[in-house]
């Protein structure tokens, strides 16, 4: 079992002619194989930060961040091991996807620089990935990004984090630029990958809905502090912190919004 631990940990950014900026304060939490945790706040308080500590991006100001109980490694093959283990979905699949290059590229490139399979086996490999996102291999390897559905791409954003067979998944934000009908269809193939990969999976976002139906825990972060944590059940249904208290009333509830009203409200 892997299990990534963040030790009261802290970040400053230098702002110039401002002194500093903190981004988070003394954030503590645990992540192991098979388990989903959701990091849900508004802009600004400190989830990506924590992201880019994960990813070796950024470097915390204090604190310790471990994986399996070692310090992360801060250069050579260790930290190119590291990459092979926790690798990220990012936010926006257009983006991230180099447009000159096809879904094949894509994909083949983590597989050889990792080299997960022999290169005989590599398109074998390729179409594995895209069956296992839900994608048609003959229709799909020979695309450029610009060819394909939001939806679409962020499938293949997943199958390239999942082509070096990592143990740890961020995901930011993964569903917030597509359409509202197919996030939905997005997030229950990351809960089924997780399942099938026994992966654990630390899902970034600001909706304490998607949170529920996705995770495991919750933590709640606001100005770089975390203010709640617990189960997601516990979390949505009996919050603690008048953040959490605000941050679920702002969330779309259908059956709060939409729910037929009472005898009494039609008189």
């Amino acid at each position: 079992m892997t299990t990534l631990e963040f030790r009261s940990v802290t970040k400053r950014y230098r702002v110039r002619g401002a002194g500093h900026m903190l981004a988070l304060d003394d954030v503590s939490f645990r992540l192991g194989s098979g388990q989903t945790v959701a990091l849900v706040g508004q802009s600004g308080s400190g989830k990506s930060t924590i992201a880019k500590i994960i990813t070796q991006l950024e470097r915390a100001t204090s604190g310790d961040v471990l994986l399996d109980g070692a310090p992360l490694p801060r250069g050579g093959r260790a930290l190119r091991s590291y990459r092979q283990q926790v690798r990220m979905v990012f936010q926006d699949p257009f983006a991230s996807l180099n447009p000159y290059h096809t879904v094949r590229h894509h994909l083949e490139r983590p597989l050889r620089l990792d080299h997960v399979v022999p290169r005989d086996e590599v398109e074998a490999e390729v179409r594995r990935l895209l069956e296992r996102v839900r994608l048609d291999p003959d229709g799909t390897i020979e695309r450029r990004p610009h060819e394909l559905s939001g939806g679409q791409r962020q499938r293949v954003a997943i199958a390239r984090a999942l082509a070096s067979r990592p143990s740890l998944l961020v995901a930011d934000e993964p569903v917030s630029m597509l359409d509202v009908s197919i996030r939905l269809g997005v997030l229950n193939l990351l809960a089924e990958l997780q399942r099938e990969s026994n992966l654990g999976v630390l899902y970034i976002t600001h909706d304490l809905a998607t949170a529920r139906h996705f995770s495991d825990r919750i933590m709640v972060l606001h100005h770089g502090r975390v203010v709640e944590e617990g189960t997601a059940d516990d979390v949505i249904l009996r919050p603690q912190h008048e953040y959490t208290r605000a941050l679920r009333d702002a969330s779309p509830d259908p059956d709060r919004h939409f729910a037929a009203p009472t005898e009494g409200a039609l008189s």
